[in-house]
């Protein structure tokens, strides 16, 4: 398998069939039927043309949607990130079964996500249509000490193949580099001292992993140190964050993140494709503040909100694909709308949407993108929930910024009520002690228990009536 080998010539040595389905490729609803279920935007689901990227490697033809499965929906309604309920296996078949029609050939997982249950039912939904029509992402997520040995790390790499009923992975990434306190240390520790890369650099020549590459977070010494050894390595891709806000302002926002612009720039002269996470920013840039809300529905009346974050991440020309979680059906129609096929901003576009990035960073949110790695507390402390319910009063109106303010009393009411309502008592924020376990989790290396006790300060002082 050594050397640029096509596509069609791996599959004819696994005996999987020389081409890809027309299905997968082409889409159907090739009449462009207006699709019903799009709750977030008046436009229909595409034209059944879905935009593809080249992969230069391989000539992989990728869908610019790729779905991203760390939300698959449980039998409660909810999505499988946030609870141990039950997978609704049959909601997960009809979503994969209408991403395929429609194009969708990329779908992510992770041996960590769904609490662990991602990558089982994902391999039932997939394993229903012909291993040839759809490429498989998935993770070393060896992020525990406990993972880190070799036989850990290469049990959890070989669960992965068992779970996703495959025999090869299409693109196989090392997670998370860069988080953690010291990121080289923990990259060292979970890939190199142990000898696993070199592992997966063997099954990548073998062919038992198409392409190899890696998901940063964090820490840009990693990332920087993980280019300079491309000679060496040959990254096949690289998924980084990348959105409107983080492209200029990712630093602002938080002072260990890299701004996109640096990492896909860095990509790009290199010729190492892009593969783009959180291109909504943990959902923040579909539940804006309504001034900016009324600023992107005058541009563009029929199109949501979310539509433009993933138009602007698709433009990038060096994009392979763009993740996207997608837990219900009217989440997946809208990004078809998106991307079937991509309308790429213009320059006029695109400062536009930089002036907008401009504003939303005059609202002090926290940069939480949910995921739930800083769970689960010691102390039972709802972290996430906790800062998202700040950020949602932030992007309402309904953090005052002093008795005085014109709106306060609804806004204390509005902010109170809501907090009791999605965080129960013995969950909120004045149960941190500040013990800090959470914060080497978090990759957005947010300050959690210096925010939990801002938050605290905040609503005691909304109780009391003492906010000044």
């Amino acid at each position: 398998m050594k050397g640029n080998i096509t596509r069609r010539d791996f599959l004819k040595r696994f005996g999987l069939g020389a081409s890809l389905t027309g299905l997968a490729l082409a889409g159907c609803d090739s009449a462009g039927n207006k699709l019903s279920g799009n709750q977030n935007s008046s436009m229909p689901a595409g034209d059944g043309k879905m935009t593809y990227r080249i992969n230069p490697k391989t000539k992989d033809k990728v869908s610019i949607l790729g779905y991203g499965c760390m939300r698959w929906p449980t039998k409660s309604g909810d999505s499988a990130r946030d609870n141990e309920d039950e997978i609704d296996q049959e909601t997960v078949n009809d979503l994969v079964d209408t991403a395929i029609a429609h194009g969708v050939n990329y779908f992510d997982t992770s041996p960590a996500y769904c609490k662990g249950r991602s990558e089982h039912a994902t391999g039932i939904a997939l394993s229903r249509h012909p291993r040839e029509s759809y490429y498989i992402a998935t993770k070393l997520s060896n992020f525990s000490p406990s993972t880190w040995s070799r036989e850990a790390s290469l049990a959890m790499y070989r669960n992965s193949l068992k779970e996703l009923q495959t025999d090869y992975i299409d693109y196989m990434l090392l997670h998370g580099i860069g988080m953690g306190e010291d990121g080289m240390d923990t990259f060292n520790k979970r890939y190199i001292d142990n000898g696993v890369l070199d592992f997966l650099l063997k099954e990548r020549e073998e062919g038992r992993i198409r392409n190899l590459g890696f998901s940063y977070h964090g820490d840009v010494k990693v990332f920087d140190y993980l280019l300079s050894q491309h000679d060496k390595y040959k990254w096949d891709f690289v998924q980084i964050q990348l959105n409107y806000v983080d492209w200029k302002h990712a630093k602002e926002v938080n002072e260990r993140n890299t701004n996109a612009e640096y990492l896909y720039g860095e990509l790009a002269k290199r010729g190492i494709p892009a593969v783009i996470m959180e291109p909504l920013l943990g959902g923040r840039l579909s539940n804006v503040p309504d001034h900016i809300v009324a600023r992107l529905k005058q541009r563009e009346p029929e199109r949501s909100v979310a539509s433009w974050a993933f138009r602007y991440a698709g433009t990038h020309p060096d994009v392979l694909t763009v993740l996207s979680g997608m837990t219900y059906k009217e989440h997946l129609m809208d990004n078809l709308a998106s991307y079937s096929p991509l309308k790429p901003l213009d320059d006029e576009e695109l400062a536009f949407l930089y002036e907008t990035a401009d504003l939303m960073m005059q609202y002090p949110t926290i940069p939480c993108n949910d995921c739930k790695y800083c769970m689960p507390c010691p102390y039972g402390i709802d972290i996430p929930t906790i800062l998202l319910h700040y950020n949602k009063c932030i992007n309402e109106g309904n953090v005052p910024a002093s008795s005085q303010s014109e709106n306060y009393r609804e806004a204390r009411r509005a902010f109170l009520v809501g907090y009791d309502r999605s965080v129960p008592k013995l969950r909120q924020a004045n149960h941190c002690i500040g013990c800090g376990q959470c914060a080497p989790h978090c990759p957005q290396s947010i300050d959690i228990p210096g925010e939990l006790h801002k938050i605290d300060g905040f609503v005691e002082k909304l109780k009391q009536g003492t906010l000044s």
